[in-house]
């Protein structure tokens, strides 16, 4: 592939998410803040959403990398598709519980209680991390409202922090949920990148990946990414992939305009997106 031809060690716009990566652009450090605010005031539930490729996952795993491993016990949940009692017994892995056979879930909320005020009692901050939290049935948010609802006397006991694609708050508008709704006093949102964290964002990922040297994309380059992407990461990733791609078939060390082009020209990657048609005005 292109590494060596770029000078790089590894791939620079790989969609998993890498906190070796992390760019902290505004949007994603207003909302990190917001929920390290919420949590240091001792909420109970944050919410943060975001459309599809905006960061969600990457800002959970910054966010739990973040904690004091001596103050902090932290939980995550990656697949919320799960029963009342498959959500508890999860929480209660991530907790390193021993699994205890024929508990109903009055019983693994009991466990859980136990754990939980032990864990105070040690001083410890217990902080679970819910993502993906949009596809949580109704049941399941309504265990999450009644473990919120657990204090020692002075703070609550579990902390929830919802990652969630915009259903989140659809979810959350419902009848059902207003009880929990109203319990969210911190929310972020996070939206594309603005123009100027964009450019910063495509340098700063190839110079964690080990480039040196002149400007990979040019101007035109950079600008009909953002345009075509709304500065949405995951997507710039698989076009600026594509763009290094092109541009080291034709044997160049810049992407330019025309390779940016025809990246963004691949239907299958641009379902959905800004239609080349009004890609007009682009800086050569």
């Amino acid at each position: 592939m292109y590494l060596e031809h770029f000078g790089l060690r590894e791939f620079p716009y790989a969609i998993t998410p890498d906190t070796g990566f992390a760019y902290r652009g505004r949007p994603h450090q207003a909302a990190l803040n917001t929920v390290r605010v919420a949590l240091d005031s001792g909420e109970g539930f944050v919410k943060v959403t975001g459309e599809v490729g905006t960061g969600k996952t990457l800002l959970c795993r910054q966010l739990l990398a973040s904690f004091d491993d001596r103050l902090v016990t932290s939980a995550y949940l990656l697949h919320p598709r799960l029963t009342p009692c498959g959500l508890l017994r999860a929480l209660g892995d991530e907790l390193h519980l021993k699994r205890q056979r024929g508990l109903d879930e009055h019983g693994l909320v009991q466990r859980l209680q136990a754990e939980l005020l032990r864990q105070a009692d040690a001083g410890r901050q217990v902080v679970l991390c819910v993502d993906e939290a949009q596809a949580l049935g109704l049941e399941c948010m309504e265990v999450l409202r009644l473990l919120s609802n657990l204090e020692s006397g002075k703070r609550k006991l579990l902390q929830i922090v919802l990652f969630g694609q915009p259903e989140l708050d659809d979810l959350l508008r419902t009848r059902a949920l207003r009880s929990l709704a109203s319990r969210i006093a911190f929310s972020a949102q996070l939206h594309g990148l603005p123009r100027d964290d964009f450019d910063q964002y495509l340098t700063h990922r190839l110079q964690v990946a080990g480039w040196r040297g002149a400007p990979v994309f040019s101007t035109g380059a950079r600008w009909l990414l953002w345009r075509a992407t709304r500065g949405v990461p995951r997507r710039a990733n698989i076009l600026a992939h594509k763009g290094l791609m092109l541009a080291y078939g034709r044997g160049a060390h810049t992407v330019g305009w025309r390779d940016a082009w025809a990246a963004i020209s691949d239907g299958a990657a641009t379902a959905g997106w800004t239609p080349l048609r009004r890609l007009n005005g682009a800086p050569s």
